[in-house]
This record gives C-alpha cells, sequence and structure tokens, in this order.
C-alpha cells in the first residue's frame, strides 16, 4: 500500500519535482540550449511531475509570447537528453536521473476561461456587488435590522 495524499502524489514526488522544476528553470533561464525556437521564447517551468519511480519527469511549460507554443514543445522534447545531461550534475543525491518529457501547461488558459465566465454578465448578476457588504451606517455591522435591538 503506497502513502499518497490527497493529489495522488507522495510527498517524496512532489519534494523532487520541484527541485527537477527549480534546477530545469535555471539551465533554461541561462540560455545553455542553443536552438532557434528556444532562443528568443520566454519560458516558465511551472510544474515537473515525477512518476512513482522517479524516472519520469512530466515538465509543464508555459511559452510567454510565443506564437507557436507546440513548436517550442517539441524543440524542447528533441532537446531533453542534453537538458538531463546539463541537470545530472545539480541533481547527483538522485539515484536515476529522470528522463524529461516536455508538456504545453494550458492551466494559464483554463484561469482565463473561468475569469472570463465570472465576469459574463449573466454570472456577475448572480454575484455580491462590493457596495453591498459596506456597513449603513447604524452601527450594527451593515444588516438591515433597524437598531438591531428586539422589539
Amino acid at each position: 500500500m503506497s502513502r499518497s495524499s490527497s493529489s495522488g502524489l507522495s510527498q517524496r514526488q512532489l519534494r523532487v519535482g520541484e527541485q527537477v522544476r527549480h534546477v530545469l528553470s535555471n539551465v533554461l533561464q541561462r540560455g545553455e540550449v542553443s536552438d532557434p525556437v528556444l532562443e528568443y521564447s520566454v519560458l516558465s517551468v511551472s510544474e515537473v511531475r515525477m512518476s512513482p519511480d522517479l524516472k519520469i519527469a512530466t515538465c509543464f511549460v508555459t511559452p510567454i509570447g510565443a506564437i507557436d507554443s507546440d513548436a517550442v514543445i517539441k524543440a524542447l522534447n528533441a532537446h531533453a537528453k542534453f537538458l538531463r545531461g546539463r541537470i545530472a550534475p545539480q541533481l547527483r543525491q538522485m539515484k536515476y536521473m529522470p528522463e524529461f518529457r516536455f508538456r504545453l501547461d494550458t492551466s494559464f488558459d483554463n484561469f482565463s476561461k473561468i475569469d472570463a465566465l465570472l465576469r459574463s454578465p449573466e454570472v456577475a448578476r448572480d454575484l455580491p456587488h462590493p457596495h453591498d457588504d459596506e456597513d449603513d451606517g447604524d452601527g450594527d455591522g451593515g444588516t438591515d435590522g433597524g437598531d438591531g435591538g428586539s422589539d
């Protein structure tokens, strides 16, 4: 029986994933990969999910301002072995160096869709407005009950 959190990932997977994310971000930030697609791309590594045996690292990346996100992901996957070699010295405490797989992170798109939905007129009319929570000046914390006492 494995010990795992409600998200399905163990504490070890989460910890190692965060270490890999940090090191990978540093390598990408330094521009150590020579590829014309990646050269002018600003990348955000939002999450690295480790497999239970820690041998596969799925890296969720968001190209910021890139026109062709798929080309960026394809270039990263093409250079995965090179990146693995550049990262290995910084993660030498790991028994096995994970294989890298890059995926497009669509969570920001999902957040945008939810935000747009919450701002739509159909939903906005059902949400409380900021002036609804204001104090009405009678000292009872904004309730419309008059003096707040019993009759």
